[in-house]
C-alpha cells in the first residue's frame, strides 16, 4: 500500500495541510512503524511541540541573548541592571518558543483560546497592578537613563542618602542616620533627583558672616588663602569669594570652591576642615563672626545666614 493511500485511509493530514500543523510527516512515519493512528497523531503533536520548543528556545539563547547582552554592554549598564533585563529577555524567549510550538504542533484552536484568556487576564491584572506596572516601567527608565547608580549620594523630596540597591520595582536608600528607605521607583522618576556625585567634581558653597566694622578685603583674602592651602580643594577652577548679603548684623561673604571625586563623606570632611581653618584665621586677625543678639523683649533675633555661617551651607551649583 502506498504512503499517500495509507495517509488518506488513516485520516492523517495530507501534504496539503502538512505545513500548517507540522505533524503530518511525523504521524505517517509513526504509522509506518506500526503505531495505531489514534495514538500516532497525538504522539506526533507532542514530538513536534517538543522539537519546535527546544529549537526556538536554543535559537533564542544562542542568537538573541548574546545580541541583547552586547547592547547592554554598549549602554555601560552595571551588573545589577543587566541581570533583571536579561531575565525579562529569557522569559520572552520562552513565551515565543511555547507559542511557536503550539502553532507547529497543530494546537491552533487551543492557542486561540489561550490567547483570549490571557488577554482578559492581562486586562484584569493590569487594573489591579497599576502601581506595580508603573514602578516596573520606572525601573526600566532608571536602568536605561542612569540618573544614579549604586553607591551614589542622591537627594529627592527633602530626603537624601546612599543608594544601596536598585530593582525593577523599588530602590533602597540608606540615609545618613543609618535608616533604610524603600522607595517606589516612580517617585524617583516623576520628580527632581539631585545627584551631587554624578560628575567627577562638585562645587561647594559656604557663607561666612563678618561684622560691618571688619575689613572685607582682608577677610576675602583669608577665605581664598585657606581654600588654596587645602589639598582637597581644587586649584582649577580656582576658589572665589563674593559679597552676597548685607544683613542687619553681618556682611555675608560666600566662598565657592570645587572638590574632586565627591562623596558625602568627603563633602562633610572637607567643608568642616576648611571652615575650621578660616575660623581660626579670623580669630587670629580679630575678624568678628556675629552671633544672634537679644532684643529688649528677651527674644532671640536670629540673623538668618549668620546662623548658617556657624553651621554651614548647602552644596549646589546655582549662580
Amino acid at each position: 500500500m502506498s504512503l499517500g493511500r495509507t495517509i488518506a485511509q488513516t485520516g492523517t493530514p495530507t501534504g496539503e495541510n502538512l505545513g500548517v500543523d507540522g505533524t503530518g510527516f511525523v504521524s505517517s512515519f509513526l504509522q509506518g512503524l506500526g503505531v495505531p493512528p489514534t495514538l500516532a497523531d497525538p504522539t506526533a503533536q507532542a514530538i513536534v511541540f517538543l522539537l519546535v520548543f527546544v529549537g526556538v528556545y536554543l535559537l533564542g539563547r544562542v542568537l538573541v541573548t548574546p545580541l541583547f547582552s552586547r547592547i547592554l554592554d554598549r549602554r555601560d549598564l552595571d551588573k545589577h541592571a543587566k541581570r533583571p533585563l536579561r531575565r525579562v529577555v529569557g522569559i520572552v524567549i520562552v513565551f515565543v518558543a511555547i507559542t511557536a510550538a503550539f502553532g507547529f504542533a497543530g494546537f491552533g484552536n487551543f492557542l486561540q483560546s489561550l490567547a483570549t484568556i490571557a488577554a482578559a487576564a492581562t486586562l484584569a491584572i493590569g487594573f489591579a497592578m497599576q502601581d506595580v506596572l508603573k514602578n516596573f516601567v520606572a525601573g526600566i527608565f532608571i536602568y536605561t537613563d542612569k540618573p544614579f547608580r549604586i553607591g551614589d549620594w542622591i537627594e529627592w523630596n527633602d530626603n537624601s542618602g546612599i543608594v544601596e540597591d536598585i530593582s525593577l520595582r523599588v530602590t533602597r536608600v540608606r540615609t545618613f542616620d543609618n535608616e533604610l528607605l524603600t522607595v517606589p521607583n516612580f517617585q524617583l522618576t516623576d520628580g527632581v533627583i539631585k545627584n551631587p556625585v554624578a560628575k567627577d567634581k562638585l562645587r561647594m558653597k559656604f557663607v561666612f558672616g563678618i561684622g560691618y566694622e571688619d575689613d572685607i578685603q582682608q577677610a576675602t583674602d583669608i577665605i581664598v588663602e585657606e581654600a588654596e592651602n587645602n589639598d582637597d580643594i581644587l586649584a582649577d577652577p580656582e576658589p572665589s569669594v563674593r559679597l552676597t548679603e548685607l544683613a542687619d548684623s553681618y556682611v555675608g561673604l560666600q566662598s565657592r570652591f570645587w572638590i574632586a571625586n565627591p562623596s558625602r563623606a568627603d563633602f562633610v570632611r572637607i567643608r568642616g576642615e576648611y571652615v575650621t581653618d578660616v575660623k581660626q584665621r579670623f580669630d587670629e586677625n580679630d575678624i568678628n563672626i556675629p552671633y544672634p543678639q537679644r532684643d529688649l523683649s528677651g527674644g532671640i533675633e536670629m540673623s538668618g545666614p549668620a546662623a548658617e555661617a556657624a553651621t554651614g551651607s548647602e552644596a549646589g551649583a546655582d549662580d
